[in-house]
């Protein structure tokens, strides 16, 4: 997150197994063809290259085949299609993940864009939201009614698998994550059924999809708890000089262990972008900031923010009101499209001073002046949930430290992913385990850092994998392995 507000080769992710390149009859796909509602898309199609662009530049894969769903029943289709033809399946929702598992080489793409349909109780304050949606497709059909549900922070992204990862943004320590928020879900599995996950139906399904990831099917459809939320509020977007980092960020340690669980700061360290809201002499210096988002009044927001905005001597103060859609869409522009990212996150137990000096370090040594540090203080609703209440684990770190390469530049690619190799590793010293398995980067280290992203629920949601998904089709994502 630079805090900017105005295709190269592909690293294969830990999981995958090349899928053998589809051999299938044109007879047999024709007749797939035609059982869709949806579009099938294949390579030389007028649609294809578009069809296989993620938002991720670093990801270039090829599909057989792109089924652009138009409902469950052409979602179960496609599972059934992959399955019984032996393809390698990868599920698109809204292509924003940054390990790039919405793309597959050599077989079949569940591509769920279509599916964005919301449909909002304000009387019951629930809202039910199609797989394909992204977070701004859902804030805007709740924000009609002053609702919203926690999401993440850049208003692009998925909502299906910020979802089914967890979903860490602006209202974590107010009203939990995203999968905390969860009241149900259709989910097609992959026998081709389509099941009702919840409290009362297919409890340990529902029980696994908040926080193992895609492994145990396509999800169709979230049915969401709502809040009131916004429609303004006020959001703190304050920037300071770097030589200010342990002053800034511990100060913003005790502010948040003495207030409600009302707000949840990030703090971010960067360098000052080139653009025209900052001072022009401050461009491209280092910088410690704290994004914040009351999500209450915007006077009251404004009072009870005051002591982050006063901490030193600002660079500058970009902080103000705002409505709940605009803060969503606030760090958007850090993240564009066909960009290259790599990132990495580690939880931490303390901001100690050799803590954030090394932060501090890391990001002034990061090859891309758009890359960042980034400091989640997490804790309040989140941590209120049990660690084995959902799949979701590690909910008693009290620190997500995230690691951001974010550059443009094919070029520039080889120095930027040892730079965040470099600094998780130093970071992992601090650490006593455990990650945001939203932003794991690659897993190239392998069973022990995807045991420490689940945790202890490992062997239960391995469990669960063998029920609904034993042959493992689900394998594009942090992979769980079923238990024999």
């Amino acid at each position: 997150m630079s805090g900017r507000h105005s295709h190269s080769g592909g690293t294969p992710m830990s999981g995958e197994r090349r899928g053998r390149e589809a051999d299938i009859p044109g007879s047999l796909v024709d007749e797939f063809a035609s059982r869709l509602r949806g579009q099938l898309i294949r390579p030389g199609d007028p649609g294809y290259e578009p069809a296989r662009e993620l938002w991720n530049g670093m990801i270039d894969r090829r599909p057989a085949l792109v089924a652009r769903c138009d409902g469950d029943e052409d979602v179960a289709a496609a599972v059934s299609f992959a399955r019984d033809n032996e393809l390698s399946l990868a599920v698109r929702g809204g292509g924003h993940g940054v390990a790039g598992h919405a793309l597959c080489d050599g077989g079949l793409v569940i591509d769920l864009s279509q599916m964005t349909g919301v449909d909002v109780d304000p009387e019951g304050r629930t809202a039910r939201a199609q797989g394909g949606c992204t977070l701004g497709d859902l804030d805007r059909e709740t924000q009609r009614h002053g609702l919203a549900t926690p999401l993440g922070v850049v208003s692009a992204t998925g909502i299906a698998g910020l979802t089914l990862s967890g979903g860490i943004g602006w209202l974590r320590r107010k009203h939990g994550l995203s999968c905390d928020n969860l009241v149900s879900a259709r989910v097609v599995t992959a026998d081709g059924n389509l099941l009702a996950a919840s409290e009362s139906e297919n409890e340990d399904l529902f029980w696994a999809i908040r926080g193992g990831g895609g492994n145990f099917g396509v999800v169709t459809s979230f049915e969401y708890r709502l809040h009131p939320v916004g429609p303004e509020v006020f959001f703190c977007n304050v920037y300071y000089p770097v030589d200010r980092a342990r002053e800034v960020l511990q100060s913003c340690e005790r502010y948040v262990s003495g207030v409600p669980d009302q707000v949840g700061p990030i703090g971010i360290l960067g360098r000052i972008p080139d653009a025209e809201e900052f001072p022009p002499e401050s461009h491209g210096e280092p910088y410690v900031a704290l994004l914040v988002l009351f999500p209450g009044a915007p006077a009251e927001g404004e009072r009870a923010l005051r002591p982050l905005r006063d901490i030193t001597e600002p660079i500058c103060d970009l902080s103000g009101a705002r409505t709940y859609t605009e803060t969503q869409t606030v760090l958007d522009d850090d993240y564009p499209d066909g960009w290259r990212y790599y990132w990495k996150s580690v939880n931490a137990p303390a901001l100690s001073d050799e803590l954030i000096e090394r932060l501090a370090a890391h990001a002034a040594a990061a090859p891309s002046p758009d890359s960042t540090v980034d400091v989640w203080y997490q804790g309040g609703a989140m941590a209120h949930v049990g660690e084995e209440e959902t799949a979701f684990a590690n909910r008693s770190a009290p620190y997500l430290l995230g690691i951001e390469a974010n550059w443009e530049a094919e070029a520039d690619s080889a120095e930027n992913v040892t730079w965040v190799r470099n600094a998780f590793a130093d970071m992992r010293s601090f650490s006593a385990g455990g990650m945001y398995l939203n932003f794991p980067g690659f897993l190239e280290e392998g069973e022990q850092l995807l045991r420490e992203g689940y945790g202890r629920n490992y062997e239960r949601l391995s469990a669960v994998k063998a029920k609904y998904d034993p042959a493992n089709l689900f394998r594009l994502n942090a992979n769980i392995e079923p238990k024999s």
